[in-house]
């Protein structure tokens, strides 16, 4: 597969919510050229292609992917739209464009994304999926202090996912209305970000245990659920989430929660400020680690630090970490969480 070469030649299929910050990723980086805008609402793209526009022209706007391709000519096409428009988009552009970026959830589930994949690979496309949660700064740094092994062998992670934003009628409304309509919420959603980023913290995922439930009336989807996780190397994990609370923090979507890791050497902890606590084995005092970041629009800046990976594997002809035939795997464990909760059984993956 050809390396992208600077300007590298970008456009963008959706322009909602989350959508945004990926156009304000590209813009800050100096060897993209952002060339055209795919959308369905011109109320939304309308801004956008003024906004992110240059030499004092609007990026041109187009409804229909196929004719944004042959007008624009874009090296890379990042899909940000929803997950039930990616397979098709990903059949439309595969045999025309080298390089593509999908938005999770990926192609809607697992048969969608193995058939996007196989597509890719037939046209000799690459395609990587936007997982940002992994590079949220607080993580980046919790996996540096993990490989010098400050904690030891590692016991067990744990995340609380606490946003408080689900409840109530209109819970997701003012931001993503499609929640209410998912019948998978939580997990498929959301905590997926999560086995993503359990596996890069503590190792490969052997077997799961779940029990998922809806708390409120007004979603389709589980919004609530508890999924108990077994690691390669011995260790466990628990992700423990409901939608419905909340967590201290000054804003609560930076972290959506708290987590904490425990080894023989003490524990790790994340707050929901993004801070991050130490204590050591028989201590009973936590002492701050302080680290860089930024606190850019969501999650540390952690869509920018993911496209600049992504594109900077792809300019240097190597493999993202988030490469689709990858990141299946976390699929295929979400897969696993679902028949757990509905069989009550415990499963391998």
């Amino acid at each position: 597969m050809a390396r992208l070469s600077v300007p590298v030649r970008i456009a963008v299929v959706g322009a909602g919510y989350f959508g945004s910050f990926h156009y304000d990723a590209w813009s800050r980086m100096p060897e993209v050229e952002l060339v055209g805008i795919c959308a369905q609402s011109m109320s939304r793209s309308g801004p956008l292609a003024e906004q992110y526009g240059s030499a004092g022209a609007p990026l041109p706007v187009f409804m229909d992917a196929a004719r944004m391709v042959s007008v624009c000519q874009p090296d890379l096409v990042d899909i940000t739209a929803p997950p039930e428009a990616h397979l098709d988009l990903i059949r439309t552009l595969a045999p025309h464009v080298g390089h593509i970026i999908c938005q999770k959830p990926f192609c809607g589930g697992l048969e969608g994304a193995r058939e996007a994949i196989d597509v890719c690979a037939q046209h000799g496309a690459r395609i990587a999926v936007h997982e940002d949660v992994r590079f949220q700064p607080w993580y980046g740094e919790i996996k540096r202090l993990l490989v010098e092994r400050i904690l030891g062998d590692l016991y067990q992670v744990t995340f609380r996912l606490r946003p408080g934003d689900g409840q109530g009628p209109d819970a997701y409304l003012d931001r993503q209305p499609y929640f209410q309509e998912m019948p998978r919420l939580l997990v498929h959603e959301t905590a997926i970000h999560w086995i993503d980023t359990f596996r890069y913290l503590m190792g490969e995922a052997t077997g799961v245990y779940a029990q998922l439930l809806r708390l409120n009336p007004a979603v389709a989807g589980e919004d609530a659920g508890i999924i108990l996780f077994d690691f390669d190397s011995g260790a466990r994990g628990v992700f423990d989430g409901n939608r419905l609370s909340d967590h201290i923090a000054d804003n609560r979507r930076r972290t959506m929660g708290e987590l904490t890791i425990e080894g023989s050497n003490g524990t790790l902890r994340l707050d929901g400020d993004a801070r991050l606590w130490r204590r050591t084995f028989g201590g009973n005092e936590e002492t701050e680690h302080t680290y860089d970041w930024s606190d850019h629009l969501f999650g540390g800046d952690c869509v920018y630090a993911c496209n600049r990976h992504i594109l900077g594997a792809w300019m240097a002809g190597e493999d993202a970490d988030t490469e689709a035939s990858a990141y299946i795997r976390n699929q295929i464990i979400q897969e696993a969480v679902y028949e757990s909760a509905e069989t009550g059984r415990k499963l391998s993956v």
